[in-house]
């Protein structure tokens, strides 16, 4: 789950993380005010869920409240890589001069939190690891120790000068550290940690990722969460025991089991293909499953033809049959479907589909995927 800045910064101010004073805007009349209550130069900032903000206009230095004024109308309402501004933050803005990149991630390899610091602060890491992958710093932590006061400190003499700079960036990564395991984040990041003209080290920005299946454990967070439509749809299919994500190509698939979901995509894009999305219906044998994938499928306006691949294990193929049987009794499908059946009752889920003349069936995933593609061209 992803988080906007300004909510980032709430929590990092909750554990006394130096950041600025904010005031969140919603109108253009609220940046004006904004600005009278800060009462100099500021900087106003889209709140988005996406990376590249700046890039794209979305945050303005304003030194008069008419450029404020102009940033606000400017920003909000405006489109940044598909997401459209609702809400911008107005800060102070700072004299910087000098900074640097913080994050820590979880880190599959090491099996561990990973430490990630670079001077070259301010620009996206994922550039920086493209161009310049040499100039960031990757410390795996201890899980049993935790990240120490003095690993900070040895972090931050590689990049920065001054011992005064040092021991405050040291303690803000101590505490950052702190944010990330006691609030279960999958990434929290200061981009850019910046020293200012009064050789304050502040955290400029912020960004954390909770996550997802942590958040029993923090309801107060339910209430920031910000999806967008296809992330809405995650969510309410979850709710319904599937697991979903949309995808940008045209052959939905149904599947059972995140490995064969997996496999299924890539034998349709090993023939050629594009899958739509990742659905998996999971272990359970319960009908009604299919009838809400199926709707998922169908709801989805790029699909032109549909892929199921079913390998019953707990699953039984003949309760994915009923459940097919019985979306197409609510509904209008128009669209090719492959239908693959293995494993546990798989003969008598071929029996009850026999006379739909709708399904083109499949007996291996090669020869489905391929049938998927030709119904797909043809």
């Amino acid at each position: 789950m992803k988080i906007h800045e300004y909510q980032a910064k709430e929590i990092f101010a909750g554990y006394q993380i130096p950041v600025q004073h904010q005031v969140l805007c919603t109108t253009v009349d609220q940046v004006a005010a904004a600005f009278d209550e800060i009462g100099e130069a500021v900087v106003v900032k889209a709140q988005v869920l996406v990376g590249g903000r700046g890039k794209a206009g979305g945050i303005k230095f304003c030194q008069t409240k008419e450029k404020a004024i102009e940033a606000g109308k400017n920003i909000l309402g405006m489109d940044i890589k598909g997401l459209t501004v609702e809400k911008v933050i107005v800060c102070k803005a700072v004299d910087i001069k000098d900074e640097f990149y913080v994050g820590l991630i979880n880190d599959r390899n090491t099996k561990s939190v990973l430490l990630m610091v670079s001077a070259e602060g301010g620009v996206e890491i994922e550039e920086v690891a493209k161009t310049n992958p040499e100039k960031i710093l990757k410390i795996p932590i201890d899980p049993l120790v935790g990240l120490q006061p003095h690993q900070a400190r040895s972090v931050f003499f590689e990049v920065m000068q001054n011992g005064k700079h040092v021991q405050q960036a040291a303690d803000i990564l101590v505490k950052l550290y702190k944010v990330f395991v006691e609030q279960d984040c999958t990434l929290a990041e200061i981009n850019p940690l910046v020293i200012d003209a009064d050789d304050k080290v502040i955290a400029l920005d912020a960004k954390v990722n909770f996550d997802d299946n942590a958040l029993f454990r923090h309801p107060e967070y339910e209430a920031m969460a910000d999806y967008d439509e296809d992330e809405k749809l995650e969510v309410e299919a979850k709710e319904k025991g599937l697991s979903y994500i949309k995808l940008d190509g045209n052959i939905g698939c149904m599947v059972n089991g995140a490995g064969l979901a997996m496999a299924t995509m890539d034998m349709i894009k090993l023939y050629g293909g594009n899958p739509a999305n990742f659905l998996d219906i999971g272990g359970s044998s319960n009908p009604k499953k299919v009838v809400h994938a199926m709707e998922y499928l169908m709801n989805d306006k790029k699909v032109e033809a549909v892929l199921i691949n079913i390998f019953g294990g707990i699953t039984r193929c003949d309760d994915v049959a009923r459940g097919l049987l019985e979306a197409f009794s609510q509904m209008t499908v128009t669209i090719p479907i492959v239908i693959r059946l293995s494993g546990t009752n798989a003969e008598e889920g071929r029996e009850l589909l026999k006379n739909n003349k709708q399904l083109i069936t499949a007996q291996s995933m090669g020869e489905a995927a391929r049938k998927v593609i030709e119904s797909v061209k043809k």
